[in-house]
């Protein structure tokens, strides 16, 4: 989107927090669509930037974003703090795995044999980086460290 938008186009975001990953980021976003004279509207912030804007808009884009990005690290902590606790109670298990267990050895024998990784991805309709993932549990399981 942001190489696609042309001189006079206008941005509509729901929120400040859907734009940028952070304060900075988003000041940095906002200010690079309205100089090349790209409107930015929040809906949910009813905020509205063209480049010609007051100190007093500033000011509410800097404020608006900071407590955007507090109540996002709030949500974080809380995901992650309810993560540990289906932990402990041995509720959350996380992701299923991509591979059965001896199709996961037939990939790491092969791909010790010298197989391509990339050829091996395809015979086992995986990702190549799932194939590298799969072999760096395989190191580190012997207790070699990561590869």
């Amino acid at each position: 989107m942001l190489a696609f938008v042309r001189d006079g186009d206008t941005v509509v975001c729901h929120s400040m927090d859907r734009l940028g990953r952070n304060l900075d980021d988003l000041r940095k976003i906002v200010l690079g669509l309205t100089e090349r004279g790209i409107r930015v509207e929040f809906v949910k912030e009813s905020l509205t930037f063209t480049g010609q804007d007051s100190a007093m808009s500033k000011l509410l884009l800097s404020v608006m974003g900071a407590f955007a990005e507090f109540e996002r690290e709030l949500i974080r902590e809380r995901q992650r703090e309810g993560i540990a606790l289906a932990k402990r109670a041995g509720v959350y298990k996380g992701r299923k795995r991509t591979l059965p267990a001896e199709k996961a050895a037939e990939l790491s024998r092969r791909a010790a044999a010298g197989e391509s990784k990339a050829a091996l991805a395809r015979e086992f309709q995986v990702d190549r980086t799932t194939v590298y993932r799969y072999l760096g549990r395989e190191i580190k399981s012997k207790g070699k460290g990561r590869a």
